[in-house]
């Protein structure tokens, strides 16, 4: 049994008790709460465990279950976040802040002044903590030299401390949509250790001199950066767009900052050993009583592709320099693929009619790995030609890869067609990333001692079941966050019940489409037809044994919402 119940108060008689909203499952006989009346959303101990909590018994109210986002922190109560830091935890960092801010810097002896660069972030709208920072300037040589600036989360978490030891346990921060379960407290991941403009903040900095898309020059610097502007991608891609005029001190730099990051697409382009993908992550918008409103689904645009090679180009040379000085680091890693695993990938999208390469007799895992970029490629080729099809092709082609992961050992990420990558520019967020900055800053002589390498390989498995855990989550709320949106529209009247859509997964008992401007649900076979359906050998297509035909992946499909189950994030559809 779970510690914790998350459901609605129902009352029978003189009796309380707590209905579970995400499950199915016995209701929950409770004491009565002073502010849980019928109806009303709430967390319910269980009991389980015994202790001095062993009986149930209402823990708080959330609010209204016909709220998007009290159901959303439920869920994430649910999912078994804490929503809370222990207040010795809180306690501690901020005394950690002030003791730091204070003058007790332990990288201070090291720490380079870099407050005079035109320095800015580009984060989405929403962001509140900023891990990241970029300046660049032409040198006179024509090359051009960038500097990534990281917050120096290392110099207020210090090893063992109990926020080092939350960190670790909690392994990531959680998004889900209007809220956030932080790695760090909000006195470290939205104060002290985020890059705020025009606020004087301790940093951790990897400076590049490119030659093209040649890193000629690495250097790492603890440092002291002030940021000129906080931009957002919709914005910068108005600049780069010429929809929006850049402003200065950030609008040269941003200049030489795109310059860079295109060599370094064209240099990935070129080698083709990286995946070729294009998805999209869903935003949502929130009103102040906690309503979805809108769902706009984010594309990768110039804006963030700028920022992506950049801090791959930082990921890679923090990497390489640890593998070179034989320091004990978390690298990540993306292992290649299975060669049965791409031969089975190309038979399906041959059965989609995507034209696939000739699979080579002795097909290794390093020449599948190859294979699969290319054949990603040619995924990209076909959808743009066809106009449909993007998500359920991606998906096939992602699914075919091995899950990338958090190791001591170097062994590459086969997805970036690197040989040497870590994470490291995101430490406010992702606990493997202060694994490095320990690493790197305890190599360059900055104050650190190296992490303990007989550590590693738990601390790697750990991180990447977090990791995992984390995703299941976010994926769980997007869910929920897109069907209370449906059903607002739906049935407040402001939109239809049929929408064009495209089959975007297969199962034996249904197709799953996304309909709409980013919605998704679920068509059962029995709707499909009177016929007996049947899914391929392939699972790119269900089959009936009469005049219905096939419904394939990739297929447009008009679909028309029967019901929807919002907090549990269900959309049952049917043809239309």
């Amino acid at each position: 049994m779970r510690p914790f119940l998350v459901g609605t108060v129902a009352r029978r008689g003189k009796l309380t008790f707590v209905e579970p909203l995400f499950e199915r499952g016995r209701p929950l006989a409770v004491p009565p709460h002073h502010d849980a009346r019928p109806g009303r959303l709430v967390v319910a101990r269980t009991g389980a465990g015994g202790g001095r909590a062993a009986k149930p018994r209402i823990d708080r109210v959330l609010g209204d279950p016909t709220v998007a986002r009290h159901v959303l922190e439920g869920l994430m109560v649910h999912r078994g976040l804490h929503r809370r830091f222990p207040p010795g935890v809180t306690t501690a960092a901020v005394q950690a802040r002030d003791r730091v801010l204070g003058g007790e810097d332990p990288g201070a002896g090291a720490r380079v002044d870099l407050r005079d660069l035109p320095t800015f972030t580009i984060d989405p709208v929403t962001a509140k903590d900023f891990d990241d920072a970029i300046s660049a300037r032409e040198l006179e040589d024509g090359r051009a030299r960038v500097w990534v600036h990281i917050a120096d989360v290392s110099a207020f978490v210090r090893p063992g401390s109990p926020v080092d030891r939350i960190a670790m346990e909690r392994g990531t921060s959680v998004y889900v949509p209007g809220l956030v379960e932080p790695m760090l407290p909000h006195a470290l991941s939205d104060e002290a250790c985020s890059l705020v403009p025009g606020e004087d903040r301790l940093a951790v900095t990897v400076e590049l001199d490119l030659d093209g898309a040649d890193v000629v020059r690495v250097a790492f610097h603890r440092s002291l950066v002030r940021s000129d502007a906080r931009l957002d991608y919709d914005h910068v891609d108005r600049v780069l767009e010429g929809r929006a005029t850049a402003a200065e001190p950030w609008g040269a730099p941003l200049a030489v900052a795109r310059r860079v990051a295109a060599a370094l697409q064209e240099r990935r382009d070129a080698h083709g050993r990286a995946l070729t993908v294009e998805s999209s992550e869903p935003e949502f918008r929130f009103d102040r009583a906690g309503h979805v409103t809108a769902l706009t689904p984010s594309v990768a645009s110039e804006a963030h592709r700028l920022i992506e090679h950049l801090m791959i180009a930082a990921n890679e040379q923090v990497a390489r320099t640890l593998t070179e000085r034989g320091l004990p680091t978390l690298y990540r890693i993306h292992e290649q693929p299975d060669p049965p695993r791409v031969e089975r990938l190309l038979a399906q999208l041959a059965a989609l009619d995507v034209p696939v390469p000739v699979v080579p007799d002795d097909l290794t895992p390093a020449r599948a790995g190859a294979l699969v970029a290319e054949v990603s490629r040619r995924v990209d080729e076909h959808v743009r030609a066809r106009g449909h099809g993007r998500a359920a092709l991606t998906s096939l082609v992602l699914r075919t890869l091995k899950q990338a992961a958090y190791s001591p050992q170097p062994t590459g990420h086969a997805g970036l067609g690197l040989r040497h990558y870590c994470h490291f520019t995101s430490p406010i967020r992702r606990s493997p990333d202060l694994v490095c900055h320990r690493a790197l800053l305890a190599s360059i002589g900055a104050g650190e001692e190296p992490p303990r390498a007989a550590r590693l390989e738990e601390a790697g498995l750990w991180a990447s079941a977090r990791e995992r855990d984390a995703m299941q989550v976010e994926r769980a709320a997007d869910d929920v966050a897109r069907a209370f949106l449906l059903e607002r529209r739906i049935f407040e009247g402001a939109g239809a019940r049929e929408f064009d859509g495209e089959v975007v997964g297969l199962i034996g008992a249904g197709a799953f489409v996304a309909f709409g401007d980013g919605f998704e649900g679920f068509v059962p076979v029995r709707r499909l037809g009177d016929d007996w359906w049947e899914l391929d050998p392939e699972g790119t297509a269900l089959r009936s044994d009469g005049r219905s035909g096939a419904v394939r992946l990739g297929d447009p499909l008009r679909v028309r919402v029967r019901g929807i189950d919002a907090p549990r994030g269900r959309v049952d559809l049917e043809p239309s």
